[in-house]
């Protein structure tokens, strides 16, 4: 889909400056013969892009007809663009760039810095609430998760909510509703979210009702009530970071100062799952 004339100086800018940053080895091809300039020459881009040399050097040259979006998305590939760069050679092109879809891959990196955090509960999910990973102190705190949906559990699985106050119910029940138009928003077409708003319309007569209101709103923050079954209800701050591309997220909880939950997640994190005698 066109949404912008195409920048033609830009396009060639951005195309010679990717090429001259690629090494052979970074695209699997011997290094051959000496070069002369650095990088990858243009037609090992053309033939990587699947185009004719001759297209491409014409793109090199603010020439030629205006690449279309296969051929974009080619030339993303053959250039090992991120999805940032991929989204700005969309837009250089004229182009909008294609939907982001949800990664459920966990970094390593990303699960090195959670690992660290152990003396408050944190959980990784995807955009559409499905625990990925959760520490020790979460699974103590709430119990575990992992592989589950916490949209899907809130309003189809009534012991879920026995964690919070009653009278928060109607505050959070909103909130996931409007979490997930956002998610649906920003991965229109995606099948993962299509069934989960399906199955829920379906199941669920409060999340129909929530539903059709239209609102939208990431969470990012929030204070929350949580009823612990043995040390009684803590008052915590609910953390949200969410990756560059927004698909997955760091939900970290804090305990609110001035309020005895640090006591009570230390007395969890020393007695864990256990349950008290």
């Amino acid at each position: 889909m066109m949404v912008d004339v195409i920048d033609r100086d830009g396009l060639a800018d951005f195309l010679r400056h990717r090429r001259e940053l690629l090494r052979p080895a970074d695209v699997g091809l011997p290094p051959g013969a000496r070069r002369r300039t650095p990088g990858l020459r243009r037609e090992e881009v053309a033939q990587l892009a699947g185009m004719s040399t001759d297209y491409y050097s014409r793109l090199e040259q603010s020439r030629g007809a205006n690449p279309s979006e296969p051929i974009v998305a080619s030339l993303a590939r053959a250039l090992r663009c991120d999805l940032d760069e991929r989204d700005h050679l969309y837009h250089l092109a004229g182009l909008a760039p294609p939907l982001r879809r949800a990664d459920r891959h966990v970094s390593p990196g990303l699960l090195a810095l959670v690992s660290r955090l152990t003396d408050i509960p944190v959980f990784i999910c995807t955009d559409i609430e499905e625990v990925l990973w959760q520490n020790p102190l979460a699974d103590a705190l709430v119990g575990a998760a992992v592989g589950r949906n916490l949209t899907w559990l809130w309003f189809t699985e009534p012991d879920t909510r026995r964690m919070f106050p009653e009278e928060d119910w109607d505050v959070l029940s909103a909130a996931h509703v409007a979490d997930l138009r956002a998610a649906q928003a920003r991965r229109m077409g995606d099948t993962d979210v299509n069934e989960l708003v399906s199955s829920l319309l379906a199941d669920s007569a409060e999340f129909r009702e929530l539903w059709a209101r239209h609102e939208v709103n990431t969470r990012r923050l929030g204070h929350k009530r949580i009823i612990h079954a043995e040390v009684g209800e803590l008052d915590v701050l609910c953390e949200t970071l969410l990756t560059p591309q927004a698909d997955l997220r760091v939900r970290a909880f804090f305990p609110v100062e001035g309020t005895d939950a640090r006591e009570k997640l230390d007395l969890l994190r020393v007695i864990g799952t256990q349950t008290f005698a």
